[in-house]
């Protein structure tokens, strides 16, 4: 019998708007200039914190953590293409979007200085806590959106990686569970080119990292994460799709990590100068404020405005972060088993006598 070709594969590559602030008009979105604003606000506010913690941690009042400089317009974006049942499953880097799902900024810095409770997350904010192993949120990611499907509840599930993550084993296992059991979740891989030190060219052969997710039959997409627009139809409409039961859906944002990988990491060990201002010119944010300028729109002065109202927002919280009691050292005890042991009990109450 002759030979014959029974599947062919391609990788759509999105992008609207480009690093002048020009848009493709045929491929815009609807959405109105009020909202782009916002979306622009929460963009500037992300930034802003991001630096405030960054400055707190050299001052040793929070630990460390992994900056989220340069994925803001993939953090916006999918966070302005949500609804307010669906669930966020983050990594390690959105702070953005764990704000914008309702999370105050002084949980988050509470949680980074090494206080727990900064995680204990109220009803309606949607949003799983950070979780540090690389790729294992997927499995709860899947694990979530099967139970929507089987309380037959609406509700979509964006999961948040790394592209280090596609080389992992709980990845695979993910996307072959979610494609298989049809469950409605999206893949949301901010693909910064970097796995700490390892650039992307070094950890897989995979020309792209979309095509992964080809082989588990999970339509896919590569678009320009640092492109708002791009970011917040494709998660739209990945979303949207997710919601009528057409299953699971992968976009690979191509981004760059405008900061070191964590703050106990020096990207210049492994990276150019060259390199980080070619990528700073092509920072998200300027993109987003040239396009606002051009609708005149947006203004140096408007600029200044909301820099000192996001400086205000980011003060209150860093003061009400730093001045929450402190956790009563018995709950080690009672909110890590459901039972205590005799001998639990013991060490409990000898805690209470001599502190």
């Amino acid at each position: 019998m002759p030979e014959k070709i029974i599947q062919n594969f391609e990788v759509r590559y999105a992008e609207i708007l480009d690093k002048e602030g020009r848009i493709d008009k045929a491929l815009m979105p609807k959405i109105s200039l009020s909202t782009i604003k916002k979306m622009y606000e929460a963009m500037i506010l992300g930034r802003l914190f991001d630096a405030r913690m960054f400055r707190l941690q050299r001052q040793g009042r929070l630990g460390t953590f992994a900056p989220s400089k340069g994925h803001e317009a993939i953090q916006v974006g999918a966070a302005f293409a949500l609804k307010k049942e669906d669930w966020v499953v983050p990594y390690f880097r959105e702070h953005v979007i764990t704000h914008l799902r309702g999370v105050p900024i002084e949980n988050i810095l509470q949680y980074y200085a090494g206080d727990e409770r900064g995680h204990s997350y109220k009803k309606g904010w949607n949003v799983l806590p950070v979780c540090i192993p690389v790729s294992t949120q997927l499995l709860h990611a899947v694990g979530l959106a099967w139970a929507f499907k089987k309380q037959r509840k609406k509700a979509v599930v964006l999961a948040f990686l790394g592209d280090g993550a596609t080389s992992a084993g709980d990845f695979h296992e993910a996307l072959n569970f979610s494609s298989v059991f049809n469950v409605p979740v999206v893949f949301i891989c901010e693909n910064n080119q970097y796995a700490i030190s390892v650039p992307v060219q070094k950890q897989t052969a995979s020309t792209t990292l979309s095509q992964k997710a080809i082989a588990y039959a999970i339509p896919s997409v590569k678009l320009d994460g640092n492109d708002l627009f791009a970011v917040y139809k494709e998660v739209k409409k990945a979303i949207e799709g997710a919601r009528k039961g057409l299953g699971p859906s992968f976009l690979e944002c191509f981004t760059y990590r405008l900061s070191d990988h964590t703050t106990s990491d020096d990207a210049s060990k492994y990276r150019s100068k060259k390199e980080v201002t070619f990528w700073e010119s092509r920072d998200p944010i300027i993109r987003v404020r040239t396009y606002l300028e051009h609708h005149k729109v947006w203004n140096k002065n408007k600029e200044g405005i909301l820099y000192k109202a996001c400086e205000k927002k980011i003060d209150t919280a860093v003061k009400k972060a730093e001045h929450v009691s402190p956790p009563n050292a018995e709950d080690i005890f009672k909110y890590t088993f459901k039972a205590l042991t005799q001998e639990l009990q013991e060490e409990m109450e000898d805690l209470k006598k001599n502190g």
